[in-house]
């Protein structure tokens, strides 16, 4: 089971913050090969390890772990162009998956057209080729299953590698993070985060507060998918998307289930607005850096999964 305390829950969105920020990042046109750590120690972060690892296992795929604690064998590569997608920050190496993922998001890209005015999708990060924890940005993404989809549309033409690292999404929250901009968020957004959530293989989708208020003012009587989109930290450029657990897949540890209902009432939104989550006193100190994973933190198998073929 997956609970977090109050106060565990606001460390880690204030994390999450910097985390989302980071998926704004530009890439590189010029990628550099991090050398090989020879002698990994008890204490070495887990990140340094499968953040060096560039290709998969060859092994069945599997999902090994939980969202946020795990890591992938036998992961594979979405094509970084499709007919209704394209992969964005190619340098980093992130658009790997389990099959689930791959196929979902091949589906998923091939039913927005219909649904909106997009061409298609542009895709952020997925995975590492081995999952576990990567270098920079998100917590989770370490078994296969979880994918950004940024908020923007893919242009009708074929992006460069120079576009792809440094082009950048939108953001569609107002700059007091009360609501939408109306400048740039459009029913489009809605209808695209709308299909994703209908897909029954999505477990999740997270947004900012604010998009998840203007999805609930607009949705009108058809809301039974409200329920999975829920609100969180930063992801005002991108909306993510998480799956369950591949079913017969024991070593994937599922999260618990959505709350029912639709999450518009305002009990539910209303710690998202209040002044200490908009408005966070500065610390009085710097803050102290969260303790890194090491392979210790994570199940036994992803000991293996680094070293297999």
């Amino acid at each position: 089971m997956r609970k977090l305390s109050a106060l565990a829950f606001g460390l880690f969105g204030l994390a999450a913050m910097t985390w989302a920020a980071s998926a704004q990042d530009l890439g590189t046109l010029y990628p550099k090969k991090l050398p090989p750590i020879e002698h990994p120690k008890a204490s070495t972060p887990a990140k340094q390890l499968f953040g060096r690892v560039l290709s998969p296992t060859e092994a069945a795929a599997r999902s090994i772990g939980f969202y946020s604690r795990g890591c992938l064998a036998g992961g594979i590569a979405l094509p970084v162009d499709g007919p209704d997608w394209q992969v964005m920050r190619l340098s980093r190496n992130r658009n790997w998956g389990t099959p689930q993922l791959v196929a979902f998001l091949e589906r998923f890209a091939r039913k927005v057209p219909r649904v909106s005015s997009w061409p298609g999708i542009l895709v952020g990060d997925m995975s590492q080729p081995r999952g576990g924890p990567m270098l920079t940005g998100h917590a989770s993404h370490q078994i296969g299953l979880d994918v950004d989809i940024w908020l923007k549309p893919m242009p009708p033409h074929l992006l460069s590698r120079e576009q792809r690292e440094d082009m950048m999404s939108t953001n569609v929250v107002r700059a007091d993070r009360l609501d939408v901009d109306p400048r740039y968020w459009t029913p489009d957004h809605a209808a695209v985060i709308k299909a994703a959530a209908e897909d029954p293989e999505v477990q999740r989708i997270f947004v900012n507060a604010a998009i998840k208020k203007a999805l609930c003012r607009t949705a009108g009587p058809d809301r039974a998918w409200l329920h999975k989109v829920r609100p969180f930290f930063g992801h005002d450029y991108h909306f993510h998307v998480r799956l369950v657990c591949p079913p017969g897949e024991p070593s994937c540890e599922a999260q618990d289930p959505v709350a029912p209902g639709d999450g518009c009432d305002q009990a539910s939104l209303a710690y998202w607005f209040s002044d200490a989550v908009l408005h966070p006193r500065p610390q009085l100190g710097p803050a102290r850096p969260r303790p890194a994973l090491t392979l210790a933190d994570l199940p036994a198998a992803c000991r293996t999964i680094l070293t297999q073929r």
